[in-house]
This record gives structure tokens, sequence and C-alpha cells, in this order.
């Protein structure tokens, strides 16, 4: 089964008419995006845009062949003119089959938002799904007892949750060839659009690409450790978030503790949690080591520095003549504890920690010893990570990858 991709942005287009943001501006050439649409196999048009005639042509792809067009989402706006000879474009109630003259197969599938989604079955058992823009799967798209999909097509930065719940339900698998569609001027294009979406184990390709369901594609490799950097309200957090907001069964792992009476430090936590995807479970501890060790789902500790401070004060680090007499010892045998859980863990984990010695030396010599010992443990934890990055005023860089 071949699908060429006519568009691959949102209803809207890249850039938007009219719209000065930064993102838009650079949004030209080859990086803009038309509407998205796709052809399968010349016989099936997904979603009618303005200009698909136009943009099928410059793939090298007639519509003269189109037997089926199916709507994924309602069209706000002017009505789209029909091309002379394409059927009329419908919309396929939820749960109904359909059966193209061509071979192919169409189930529509339920969403959790205005628009439908569509399960094709190319004539050569290949198996797409397509989704619509801002919307994820009411139930399991009808996966049960089914092998993953080919190639799926959503809304991946829009929804990541769908793409966690479809590898929840089986849906996508290691193999699967995840493209992402209707994207939009929220995140930059080029190096910054192919890392989000690497994040999340999936890919971006230019207007007018064809790519063959159950053909090889390199899926982006995901690493297995990761540590995001920064300084404070750098969005750091948001940004190790973001590394796993398309997998389910997240465990959250906070490591600074309730701190009773502080309605501050409580409101902080709780802008944390509402951010966080639902599905995710969090867990209050310092113990890392037994969670590093066990099997389970993917963990997001926030933050290192929080666990040193906690280290520090098991180990009386604090207090100079502690410190000289067993502090030191102590809280060496508990980072070298940590820095090999984190080498030998078989869990996708994110970290995430303070970057320090930028600023101010501070005016304590127990000040200076938590800068240095922090220091210390995000070059080694940073060593045993296949990918570091660096959030600087909200932008990532990457250091090691």
């Amino acid at each position: 089964m071949e699908l060429t991709l006519l568009g691959t942005g949102t209803p809207e287009g890249l850039p938007r008419p009219g719209c000065p943001c930064a993102a838009c501006a650079v949004c030209v050439g080859t990086r803009s995006r038309a509407a998205t649409a796709v052809l399968v196999d010349g016989a099936l048009l997904l979603d009618l845009t303005p200009g698909a005639v136009l943009a099928g042509a410059r793939a090298g792809h007639s519509l003269t062949g189109v037997r089926q067009v199916l709507l994924t989402h309602p069209h706000d706006g002017p009505a789209v003119e029909l091309p002379p000879g394409l059927p009329t474009a419908v919309r396929v109630p939820d749960g109904q089959e359909l059966s193209v003259i061509s071979g192919h197969r169409v189930r529509a599938a339920a969403m959790d938002a205005p628009g439908t989604g569509y399960e094709v079955t190319g004539p050569d058992g290949g198996r797409l799904l397509y989704l619509p823009p801002g919307g994820a799967p009411a139930g399991t798209a009808g996966q049960s007892g089914r092998r993953p999909y080919d190639t799926v097509l959503a809304d991946v930065l829009g929804r990541p949750e769908a793409l966690a719940r479809l590898r929840a339900s089986g849906a996508v698998g290691p193999a699967t060839d995840v493209i992402a569609v209707h994207l939009d001027h929220d995140v930059p294009p080029g190096r910054e659009l192919e890392r989000r979406l690497a994040a999340a184990g999936a890919r971006a390709v230019p207007d007018g690409t064809t790519v063959l369901v159950g053909a090889y594609e390199a899926v982006p490799d995901l690493p297995r450790r990761t540590l995001v950097l920064g300084g404070a309200r750098s969005g750091k957090s948001v940004e190790a978030e973001r590394r796993l907001e398309s997998f389910p069964e997240v465990v959250y792992v906070a490591t600074g503790g309730t701190r009773d009476g502080d309605t501050e430090w409580a409101r902080r936590v709780g802008l944390h949690r509402e951010r966080r995807p639902a599905t995710w479970r969090t867990v209050e501890t310092c113990e890392l080591v037994p969670l590093l060790a066990d099997d389970g789902p993917a963990l997001l500790i926030d933050c290192l520095a929080l666990w040193l401070t906690d280290a520090m004060d098991r180990a009386g680090a604090w207090d100079d003549e502690v410190w000289a007499e067993r502090g030191r010892e102590e809280l060496a045998e508990r980072t070298a504890a940590l820095v090999a859980a984190v080498r030998t863990t078989r869990r996708r984990v994110v970290l995430v920690s303070n970057e320090v010695g930028s600023g101010v030396v501070p005016a304590t010599a127990s000040g200076r010893r938590f800068r240095d010992e922090l220091g210390r443990l995000n070059a080694r934890v940073a060593g045993e990570c296949e990918h570091v990055l660096l959030v600087v005023a909200g932008q990532a860089v990457v250091l090691k990858e």
C-alpha cells in the first residue's frame, strides 16, 4: 500500500496566513505545509483540501483514479470545491466498515473529539491508521487480538496521549512507522521539530512524500537514559515531561517531599501535577536505587538536586566536622549507588537536575559543598546517559546524543 502525503499541516496550513510569529516566518519553501491530505494507492483520498489536485500533480500523481473521498473532521470556512471527476466526499459513521472497489477496506474509528479516524487495510494486507487533527482514539481502535499497525498518521505533537493510548493497546509496536501530520506553528521546524518527534518515536516528512506501508523505516532510536539540565525556571521539567508524554504508565518520581505548611511549595507541586497526563502515577521518594533496579514503566525523576539535598541531610554533610569525619564517605557511597543504578537500569528513565556553577558563589562552606557535589553528580550521571540536554530560556540544547 502506497501513501502520498499531499499535505502534512493543520487545516489552516503552515505558515498561517497573516501570522507574524517566528515559526511561521521560517516555514517557507520546503518547510511550508498544506492542510493534511493523504492519497492511498491513487484510489482513496483521506481528507479533501484546497489545492489537492495541484498537490497531487506536484507529487507526480493524478486524482483521476480516486474511487472514494473520506473526511475526518468538520471543515470550517467556505466549502472546498470538489474537483471534476471525484466522488462526493463523505464521513463514515463510527464503527462502520466500507469496502472500496480498489480492494481497500476502511473502518471508521471513534475519536474522543469531533472527527473520525480511519483504519485502512490494503489489498496486500498492510494496515494504516489515520487520525484527525486534535483527535485520539476513544477506545482501542478495534485492535484487540490484532497485530500492530504498519503505519500511523497522527497529530503527535498536538495529542501525544493518542500515541500513548495506541502503545498501551498494542496498536503501535516497536516497528510501527509513526508519521506526524496536522503540524502547526507551535514547534519551530528543522532540528527542533525532529528532536521532539524523535522523543515520541515519530518522524515528519515533507509535503508530497510517498511512503510504502509495511516497508522498513528507521524508527527513531529512543534513548534509555536521558538527563535534562537547566537553571531555575528554565523549562527543564516541561522538557523532561515532553520526552515521555507519548508513553503510557509513566511513573513520576518526586524527590521534593510534601513540605507540610509550605503553601507556596504546594502550589508549585499542584501546577506540576496538573500539567502531567492523568495516566501517570506519582511516587514521592528519594529511594531511587530500588526503583531503577526494578522492571516497570518509564521513570521521570525530578529532580537530582532535591535528591542530593536529602542525601546530604542523611549524611550530616552540612556540618563541617561531620563532613570531615564521616559525611564525605557516606555521601560518596550513596552517590556511587545511584550512579551504578542509572548505569544498569533496564527501564526508560528521564532525570532532571539543576545546572550549577554559572552563578554567584555561595557565601557558606556548606553551600559551596552542595554546589560542588551537585556538579560532580550531574557529571557522573551524564556519563551514564545516552542523551543529555541543557535547557536555557525554554530552549533545549543537545549536549550528548
